[in-house]
């Protein structure tokens, strides 16, 4: 999985790690049980401190999509680690992402076809990638 990094970008370097490696889980680039590159290794490969990639590691462990094993290092989770609290936390940032569509005039069809538009990239990205 290729993470590219954007310094001039408005998004925390951190943030970045993370969206992309949520990204290359969506898209199957990154299957469960694989494990991402230590801390070290990682940070050394993007030209990054240590502490910006332990710092995306800790918020997707937060999330519940790697698990952080002492000397074994990142391991991505299966789906069925997700929880009822991985649930409610995602049904909370979809309520803000829908209010705000709809206060910049989506209607409820554009939401949906938004939403569809966007699963349907991710799987067909899966699909040329495997």
């Amino acid at each position: 999985m290729i993470i590219q990094i954007e310094p001039e970008s408005d998004i925390p370097i951190y943030q970045q790690m993370t969206n992309q490696i949520i990204k290359g889980i969506a898209r199957g680039l990154i299957h469960p049980g694989e494990s991402l590159p230590s801390v070290r290794t990682f940070a050394a490969d993007l030209g990054i401190n240590m502490h910006t990639v332990n710092k995306s590691y800790h918020q997707l462990e937060k999330k519940g999509i790697i698990k952080i094993v002492p000397k074994s290092g990142a391991v991505i989770s299966s789906p069925q680690d997700f929880n009822e609290s991985s649930f409610d936390r995602l049904k909370e940032d979809y309520k803000l992402l829908i209010a705000e569509s709809l206060v910049v005039g989506m209607s409820n069809e554009q939401i949906q076809e938004l939403v569809s538009t966007i699963i349907t990239h991710f799987k067909s990205s899966s699909n040329k990638e495997a």
